[in-house]
């Protein structure tokens, strides 16, 4: 494994001490002009072979709940919204539509629902956390449908996980992908991968990359975790991807994450980041969430801390996994992208199954 070059432990709140950071999540500001990026690494060969640490707990952000945190959780009952905060589930936008028409020079994504994209770049087609089952370990079924049939899309190239949470790595649908898809996955995770067959896996570590069809694949740090099964907590690790084409255009894809200092990190590696695609759901309480699920106000902050130049809301209106009501993650971004002082165009708060196409 690779040395770190940034401690992946630090918890310094965003801006405490830095005269140069942003404001307070929930009050987004326009940053100072950035110090030079850091160069990036040299991509690493496609399927290559590694071993990894036995445990990635080192990596996290936060403390992982404790007892009197599951305590709370079990006299308080699963957090679910009210009878009235799911009363608009017929109104969560859902529009569904063609695939953009692309060539080897456009940049187009369109939103599966959750975590699920379809990324054309470089001639590529993406996918990311792929989840097209109707239902996934410990939710209700999801409350919009996939929003891109599978019977839609074109020949995928390549496919990047997050990490291993139901909501993102979702076996059903990673089984109707040919053996063959080349798959880019955090470290630890190629063993699940190759168990089931896939050939062509390749494993990163933080601020790592790799290359396919001349696009290039960084893994960059989030503030989450990893579990699956009982005795697997932090065995792999977690992160956002990174991905360039050949002309410079970048799309970030944040995984899941909670809010904190890696997006300006992120942001100094990869300037220039055209579009950000930033979870902001299954939030509440925050008492239990906020260290690995931003709120829209953080998502937006975070947006301005990656000097990204878009933003694409995710994780919301798909599954439910949390307390606030369906429709509120969409308006509480909107205001505080217009509380921001952000242009309106650039926020691009898709209904499930829309599409955008890079200019």
């Amino acid at each position: 494994m690779t040395q770190q070059s940034e401690s992946a432990t630090s918890t310094k709140p965003q801006g405490a001490g830095d005269p140069a950071a942003p404001t307070a999540p929930g009050r987004p500001a326009v940053l100072p002009p950035s110090p030079p990026s850091p160069p990036l690494a040299e991509p690493r060969p496609l399927g290559e072979r590694r071993v990894w640490p036995r445990s990635f707990m080192d990596r996290l952000t936060a403390p992982l709940p404790g007892v009197r945190a599951f305590a709370r959780l079990a006299r308080e009952g699963a957090p679910r919204p009210s009878a009235e905060g799911l009363a608009d589930i017929p109104l969560l936008p859902f529009e569904p539509g063609p695939l953009p028409g692309v060539d080897a020079r456009t940049v187009a994504v369109s939103w599966a629902g959750h975590a699920s994209w379809v990324i054309r770049i470089g001639g590529l087609t993406v996918l990311t956390d792929p989840v097209w089952s109707r239902r996934i370990v410990g939710t209700p079924a999801r409350i919009t449908p996939v929003g891109v049939a599978w019977s839609a899309l074109p020949r995928i190239d390549a496919v990047v996980i997050s990490h291993n949470h139901y909501d993102h790595l979702d076996a059903p649908t990673l089984r109707r992908l040919p053996g063959d898809t080349p798959v880019f996955v955090p470290a630890g995770l190629g063993r699940w991968f190759r168990r089931r067959r896939f050939t062509r896996v390749t494993e990163l570590d933080w601020w790592e990359a790799a290359q396919l069809g001349g696009v290039r694949f960084d893994f960059v740090p989030a503030h989450h975790w990893s579990k699956r099964t009982l005795t697997d907590t932090c065995r792999s690790l977690w992160g956002g991807w990174v991905i360039t084409e050949p002309e410079g255009r970048r799309v970030y894809f944040a995984g899941d994450t909670g809010y904190g200092h890696w997006f300006t990190r992120i942001g100094q590696r990869h300037p220039g980041i055209d579009l950000a695609l930033l979870p902001i759901g299954a939030y509440d309480p925050r008492w239990w969430l906020s260290d690995v699920h931003c709120d829209p106000e953080e998502a937006v902050q975070a947006a301005v801390d990656l000097r990204a130049r878009r933003m694409a809301p995710m994780h919301w209106g798909t599954f439910v996994l949390s307390a606030e009501p369906v429709l509120e993650p969409l308006r509480r971004v909107r205001a505080a992208w217009e509380r921001a002082g952000l242009a309106r165009e650039n926020l691009w708060d898709l209904a499930v199954g829309g599409s955008r196409v890079l200019d």
